[in-house]
């Protein structure tokens, strides 16, 4: 859940940088850049995170 959370706030990152690169047109600034990039490396870390202590629970 949080691995699939990741990716999709990252394309929302992805997009808003490819329509700054190529239509001009961001949506989102350089604050609301950092924070979406931010909120999807937390859930990457998390996502990994739980797979880690699942993977660590059925003995490794």
């Amino acid at each position: 859940m949080f691995l699939a959370a990741s990716v999709i706030v990252f394309v929302v990152y992805f997009a808003n940088v490819a329509l700054g690169a190529f239509a001009g047109r961001a949506f989102l600034g350089d604050v609301g850049e950092m924070l979406v990039l931010f909120a999807a490396s937390i859930l990457f870390v998390v996502a990994i995170l739980k797979k880690e202590a699942a993977r660590e629970e059925n003995g490794g």
